[in-house]
Order: structure tokens, then sequence, then C-alpha cells
């Protein structure tokens, strides 16, 4: 089953990402946007995983959560990866909470690599994704709405590190929960 861990958000985040979405949405830009209700911070892609290798997975989660406690993030500013002239991933940063956010993340590689996953060769970039850009269509006044946007400072409690299973389908992915480890 393929699966990744992260982080879920309040349904204020959701909302304030799929405000975004809409302003950005009226530049007319080749971009498949993210189902609001499917965003969510991602910690570690684990891909397809043998179902019995799900305990194991559950009890390194438990791990790190024991370890941590429940914070907040905000919201921050828009970007792009690799670059707002050549977008492919458009995303909104996190402000608050973002060292824990990257602890966790480190954390969650350490105890993943010991029980045979490997670590991500990438630095971790805390940020959720609104949308990948298809194509060059209206790159520039993407551009120029990315850096006129103003994004709300909006907060989220972050209580717990999901495991999620993604199942894909040709109307998009669907998450399910397969365990929450809960902060202290």
């Amino acid at each position: 089953m393929r699966t990744f861990v992260a982080l879920e958000l309040s349904d204020a985040v959701r909302a304030e990402l799929e405000r975004l979405q809409g302003k950005l949405g009226q530049v007319d830009a080749d971009v498949k946007w993210v189902a609001p209700r499917n965003i969510h911070l991602t910690l570690k892609f684990l891909g397809d995983v043998e179902e019995g290798r799900i305990d194991e997975i559950k009890n390194a989660l438990t791990r790190i959560s024991s370890g941590e406690k429940a914070f907040e993030i905000s919201l921050f500013r828009p970007g792009a990866f690799p670059g707002l002239d050549r977008p492919r991933v458009l995303w909104v940063g996190i402000d608050k909470g973002c060292a824990q956010v990257e602890k966790i993340a480190s954390s969650a590689e350490e105890e993943l690599e010991k029980i045979g996953f490997p670590k991500e060769k990438r630095p971790m970039s805390a940020h959720l994704t609104l949308g990948r850009v298809k194509s060059g269509k209206n790159k520039d006044a993407l551009k120029e709405k990315i850096l006129s946007l103003e994004v709300r400072p909006v907060t989220s409690q972050i209580n717990h590190i999901t495991l999620f299973q993604s199942t894909l389908t040709p109307k998009g992915p669907i998450y399910s929960v397969l365990h929450k480890a809960t902060l202290i």
C-alpha cells in the first residue's frame, strides 16, 4: 500500500489555502490544484509498503511523538519550486512552528531509517502544496500574482503525527488515516 507520514491541518488553514488557490486560479495558468481536504504537511513519503510493515512504522511514529509536545503552526508566504521563474509546485510556507516541524521530520527520518526506509537526499522544506504547474501558460502573470498574494497568518494546532494510506484514482488521490501518534 502507498503510504506517507504527515501533519494534519485545521479547517481554518484549509479554508485559507482554498482562498489562495482561488486567487491564484484567476490567472488562468495551467495548474492542477490539490483538493483542500487533501492538503497536509508531508514529513516523509514512504511509497509502497507491505501491509506487514505497518505496525513497525506505527511504533516508530509513537516513539517520535512521545518525545514531542503539541504545537501551533501559522501560514506564512507563498512561493514556488524550483523558483518563481520556472514554477512547478506552488506552495505556502510555514512561519510559527517551522522549527518544530523540521525537528519532527528529522526524527522521522532517523527512526524510519532504522527500520529500512532510506533518508531523503533533499533537506526538509516545511510547505503546503497548493498545486502543480503543468505548462508555462500565463507563467509571468502567475509569478506576479504569487508576489502580490497576501497570506493571512492562520494557525493550526498540531497534536499528532499521522500515517496515511494514499489510494490513487482517476479523480485524484484518496487519503485514509492508518495511525495517529499523539504528541505529548
